[in-house]
């Protein structure tokens, strides 16, 4: 992530004390994450779930007690950026309210292309349902989220069952979604930043998370910004339509004046101001546990 891009998301004249850091070359997340976080819960960092160096997990847990619900968060990055240490702020929020975080890397373009990080995700899940309980975590309640590139992997997961089936795990093991402007209906052929990525898919639509929709498909929340001129706003907009024609329950909500970056950014407290993201992302996780969800 660019400097300049989180600094215009973030309006940081409102944030000198963090100015000066943004702006010396350090990773913007990075800086955020030191500023603003307080990390005083265990972390089991750097847990292998399979050979390659890309494939590596972190765990973020509650500090006492056991049989939490577990999330696993996929962050975005274009398919070709992104590492688990930046997203410790998105595990905090989610830890304060009770649940296991795991953050896991996968391989990204050029070393890999379509479907080999969609396999990874399915990789940690495995990992992730045989493992969660030496950690305090419940495999049996097992949710979903992700931003951009990383919804669109956990959408993948949750609605084309064929890479869950391909790791031996039942089909409906995800509880429940939530996604933070995900790609879901784009075709990745019409963009150069993802024309590569993708040509290994044998038609566009294998790789577009709207066409796995079934009366099978998981609850899903899909959170998408007004103003997202990186993915835009139809995305989740044709998910949820997809989602509403097999009588799928979902819950579309669109934060206006809202930017690609400034929707994940409003994981922090206090930046998100008036951003109701992180009580909107645990509502839905508490009716997917209570079997509310509409």
């Amino acid at each position: 992530m660019s400097v300049l891009v989180l600094a215009r998301a973030l309006k940081l004249s409102a944030i000198p004390a963090l100015v000066a850091s943004l702006l010396s070359g350090c990773s913007g997340l990075a800086t955020l994450n030191a500023a603003l976080l307080a990390q005083d819960y265990p972390v089991a960092e750097d847990i292998a779930y399979g050979p390659h160096s890309r494939q590596r997990l972190d765990i973020h847990r509650p500090e006492n007690g056991t049989g939490h619900p577990v999330v696993v968060f996929f962050y975005g990055g274009g398919w070709k950026n992104g590492d688990r240490g930046d997203y410790r702020f998105v595990a905090e929020a989610l830890v304060k309210r009770g649940y296991v975080v795991v953050i896991p890397d996968y391989r990204l373009y050029p070393s890999v292309s379509f479907p080999a990080f969609i396999e990874d995700g399915a990789r940690a899940l495995r990992w992730v349902r045989e493992n969660a309980g030496r950690y305090g975590g419940d495999p049996d309640r097992l949710y979903l989220g992700g931003h951009s590139a990383g919804a669109h992997l956990g959408a993948m997961l949750a609605l084309d069952r064929r890479y869950l089936e391909a790791e031996g795990l039942d089909t409906d093991i995800v509880k429940g979604f939530f996604g933070l402007a995900g790609p879901y209906a784009f075709d990745p052929m019409k963009y150069r930043s993802t024309r590569d990525i993708f040509a290994t898919a044998e038609t566009q639509e294998e790789a577009q998370p709207v066409n796995f929709v079934t009366d099978k498909a998981p609850p899903m929340l899909l959170l998408h910004g007004t103003d997202d001129g990186t993915v835009y706003p139809v995305n989740s907009r044709e998910l949820a339509k997809a989602l509403r024609a097999e009588n799928r329950p979902v819950r579309h909500v669109e934060y206006a004046d809202t930017g690609h970056i400034a929707i994940l950014l409003a994981f922090y407290p206090e930046l998100a101001g008036s951003l109701p993201l992180i009580e909107d992302v645990s509502r839905a996780l508490r009716e997917f546990e209570a079997g509310t969800f509409r």
